[in-house]
């Protein structure tokens, strides 16, 4: 088990919570960890007359966060709207079983070099645990910072309802289902594609830049992994330096043992500095690449919506127009094409302003943490340019 709030860790996401003078601050106070299941407590403040209290708390497993997420992409009022997208579900897989082949190679270590690798786990498992937190809350942050989206009742339920939500995982054919959709979806997309020509030059270069975006972000962010997974590996070779220089330390004449004292000493202050290093890069970079792909794949999926409601107006301007010739049906028709002309042009004003919005959150948050990033690893260099020269003063005085 293990509890601890979201921390600072927060990849993206506005920090105004209010609008006009009603406020909505949500965030999650705190966290519990109990094998496959994290338990966040969901903590609200807020001043709208709907809700009963001002000021409450309650507990939301991932599955009714998930549900929640559902709810809108399903609420053809909020075709308009890019979704926040789902928070990832908590894995703690990979963390736990480098634990537990840790603990079936106790006996083959030292004390101490166990004590360290348990230790630098510990703090691994840690790190994730607080950055699912974060992007549990964001999900919710968003949503309470939307003028539309905090309004909506299953998010007033989801904040306020302090009853579990008997909210249960996808089974497989649900599962299966999903896959269904969305490869129909990618099929109808492709085919309008080719069918249908875009007559506003907005959305067709939004369009062109988004696909863009999304490949751009999704080979950055798989790159980016693999370099704080080598910068992680370097950081962690650096405790097999220190324990080995340790122990031949202890094994050589006295003339030797201060001098390898001191050089094991700046080994491990090395190793913690070049730790600091990569879990920045994991957030600052990684996170932020990951996030705003995701991000992008929502607004896919909103430029979709709006294509498809494009087709089918245009749909709906040829059946006026065979009605019109069969004299049959023609009142019906119009009705039907004005309520797909007005469904259209409101699905394009909201997209508008959503994806101008998606612009503006996207560079703010990569200019933020890309500047935060240089920042640190200045002070880390510095950091480390110290030690060494420090180092070096005191290897030569031993």
């Amino acid at each position: 088990m293990m509890g601890g709030g979201g921390g600072d860790i927060k990849p993206a996401g506005d920090d105004v919570s209010e609008s006009g003078d009603q406020i909505l601050n949500v965030d999650i106070s705190d966290a519990l960890s109990e094998r496959d299941k994290v338990k966040f407590t969901v903590h609200t403040k807020t001043n709208i007359p709907d809700y009963q209290k001002t000021e409450f708390s309650v507990v939301r497993q991932h599955e009714e966060f998930v549900w929640l997420h559902d709810r809108f992409e399903e609420n053809e009022e909020y075709a308009g709207y890019i979704i926040p997208p789902a928070p990832p579900r908590p894995d703690f897989d990979a963390s736990r079983e480098k634990l537990q082949k840790l603990g079936e190679g106790e006996g083959t270590m030292t004390k101490e070099e166990f004590t360290k690798m348990k230790q630098e786990l510990e703090a691994e498992y840690l790190a994730t645990f607080k950055k699912t937190v974060a992007m549990h809350e964001v999900f919710l942050t968003r949503l309470a910072n939307h003028v539309v989206f905090r309004s909506d009742h299953n998010f007033r339920v989801f904040l306020e309802y302090d009853q579990e939500l008997s909210v249960r995982g996808k089974n497989k054919k649900e599962y299966f289902g999903g896959i269904v959709k969305h490869f129909g979806q990618t099929t109808d997309e492709y085919v309008l594609s080719f069918t249908q020509k875009d007559v506003d030059e907005f959305f067709d270069k939004e369009r062109t830049f988004i696909f863009q975006l999304y490949n751009l972000l999704k080979d950055s962010t798989t790159k980016s992994d693999r370099l704080t997974a080598v910068h992680k590996s370097v950081a962690d070779s650096h405790i097999r330096i220190y324990l080995d220089i340790i122990q031949l330390a202890t094994i050589d004449n006295n003339e030797l043992e201060k001098f390898l004292t001191k050089f094991a000493e700046t080994m491990e202050k090395v190793r913690k500095v070049e730790n600091r290093v990569a879990s920045d890069e994991d957030l600052k970079l990684s996170d932020t690449l990951r996030y705003y792909m995701r991000d992008a794949a929502a607004a896919k999926d909103l430029l979709y919506r709006r294509r498809r409601c494009l087709a089918n107006y245009e749909n709906a301007n040829k059946a006026l127009d065979k009605a019109r010739a069969k004299n049959r049906d023609v009142s019906s028709a119009e009705s039907f094409q004005q309520s797909s002309c007005a469904r259209f042009e409101q699905l394009s004003d909201k997209a508008k302003e959503e994806l101008q919005q998606f612009k503006v959150r996207r560079v703010q948050a990569f200019k933020k943490n890309l500047v935060e990033l240089a920042e640190l690893q200045i002070k880390h260099g510095r950091a480390q340019c110290s030690i060494i020269s420090q180092a070096l003063q005191g290897l030569a005085e031993a």
